[in-house]
């Protein structure tokens, strides 16, 4: 009887210490308001499930101190969303018990120190058809930082023949997602409904808006507005379309890429048109492309709750939410997204940055990749930690069946040895397909890096690891 309880309990141990394995450390950590400087008390937290329609699993509230804490289900990816004055913030919950601190800002329906950085249109043509994507980039360098947010965050003016069919943003460091667009006032005036935070470095707030218009006799005379102090107007197109300023543009042709045609005008003034015809037919390169390959023009998937977005849409979070991130196929997937959506908004961004210095923005951009192999690193170590512990419980558990049944029951002890073998193993697959996941990241950071226009070849071998041909001709000159 006594070896039969045992077995009972080593398998009960042992499959107790295989759940704790597999389940992720509570969450906990502080919720800062910038721009008080104090502890956000009161608001309220959720843990949101990305692989279940981003809906939240658990809540809490925070504490005087700004304090919360959340348990986690299982081991899937999640976010995790604190709610302050209304408006919604984000992180990815931490891995590894580290703490899931979230700055929040305090909301206003109009800030001081919003403006557009650039506003970007990417021009096809295909059938009588022009494809558009136009990209707003908005600073928000409000002081005290704060959150500009209503019903009318952003308002934009697109052609009033223009038929939407896709609708997106993007918050500093945050995902790109589906939104909520609504009609404002005289066709093709619209607004979004989305939080305009404070920039977070050189990181500003995207707004992306995909429609289609018809073409007369091969062409289409484009009057462009902007509701806010613009700095930058630029126009991308295939090389096969032709690209002609109407009267009092200033517009200037940019080699930014040989691929395609780019076109800047600068100091746009609210309300007053800019004036430009496109012709002809032609698509830009996929890889060129600001969205990526096999996806429509929209940003995102659908929003929270599954409705679609576009003009009209309504999600269940106010502003919008964070909607569903782009493209998660897989529980990497909104590490990956970031890590790569550099690149995939590369075109668009490039001419939103043309203002800056070239060799600080290929300096930011290297800057993400090393971030990504340190997280892709991480992910890898993680693997091989569980794989170091599964091995080291199970001998534990084997070495402590062999303690207790010493020379009386053979039973025990090999009931011992098999419930240690199976944790270790469990454990050990685990760990590799933890360490495969960070593998498989590292590869794709290898493909982004290695394609990448923005970043010299002596930088690439530096971020992927081996040596350039400089640095071995120097080498070899030195020995």
């Amino acid at each position: 009887m006594k070896s039969t309880h045992f077995v009972f309990r080593t398998f009960a141990l042992s499959l107790l210490a295989a759940g704790a394995l597999a389940q992720a450390a509570t969450v906990t950590g502080t919720v800062t308001d910038r721009t008080t400087g104090k502890p956000a008390a009161g608001d309220a937290v959720e843990l949101v499930d990305v692989q279940a329609g981003m809906r939240a699993t658990a809540h809490a509230t925070t504490d005087a101190n700004g304090r919360y804490s959340l348990d986690e289900p299982g081991n899937g990816p999640y976010l995790v969303r604190a709610v302050h004055q209304g408006a919604g913030y984000f992180i990815a919950a931490p891995e590894g018990g580290g703490p899931g601190n979230i700055t929040v800002y305090d909301v206003a329906a109009k800030v001081q120190g919003v403006s557009i950085e650039a506003d970007v249109l990417e021009v096809e043509s295909e059938n009588g058809q022009l494809r558009v994507t136009e990209r707003y980039f908005v600073h928000n360098t409000s002081s005290p930082p704060t959150t500009q947010w209503s019903a009318r965050s952003f308002e934009v003016v697109a052609p009033a023949d223009a038929v939407v069919n896709g609708v997106g943003a993007q918050r500093p460091n945050g995902l790109p997602t589906n939104v909520k667009l609504d009609p404002d006032g005289p066709k093709g005036h619209y607004s979004f409904n989305f939080p305009i935070q404070p920039d977070d470095g050189d990181k500003d707030t995207l707004f992306q808006l995909s429609y289609n218009l018809p073409m007369s006799g091969g062409k289409y005379t484009f009057h462009s507005e902007v509701t806010l102090p613009a700095e930058n107007l630029a126009v991308i197109l295939p090389k096969s379309m032709t690209f002609t300023a109407g009267s009092g543009a200033a517009f200037k042709s940019v080699p930014e890429d040989p691929s395609v045609q780019t076109f800047v005008t600068r100091s746009i003034i609210p309300g007053k048109a800019v004036e430009f015809t496109i012709s002809g037919e032609g698509s830009i390169p996929r890889e060129q492309q600001g969205a990526a390959a096999g996806q429509q023009p929209g940003m995102g998937a659908q929003e929270s709750g599954g409705q679609e977005s576009g003009v009209g849409a309504n999600g269940n979070q106010p502003g919008g939410g964070i909607g569903a991130p782009i493209g998660t196929p897989n529980p990497i997937s909104k590490y990956t997204w970031w890590i790569l959506g550099g690149l995939a908004l590369a075109m668009a961004a490039g001419a939103a940055l043309l203002l800056r210095k070239p060799a600080t923005t290929a300096k930011t951009l290297a800057e993400r990749y090393r971030d990504g192999y340190l997280a892709a690193g991480g992910i890898v170590l993680m693997g091989t930690v569980v794989k170091f512990l599964s091995l080291a419980m199970g001998a534990i558990v084997v070495i402590a069946a062999a303690a207790y049944a010493g020379s009386e029951s053979t039973l025990v002890l090999g009931a011992g040895i098999v419930a240690g073998a199976v944790f270790a193993l469990a454990g050990f697959a685990a760990g590799v397909l933890i360490s495969a996941q960070g593998q498989i990241m590292q590869s794709m950071i290898d493909t982004a890096v290695n394609t990448s226009p923005l970043i010299d070849a002596a930088e690439k071998a530096r971020l992927i690891g081996i040596a350039a041909p400089d640095s071995e001709a120097s080498s070899s000159e030195d020995q």
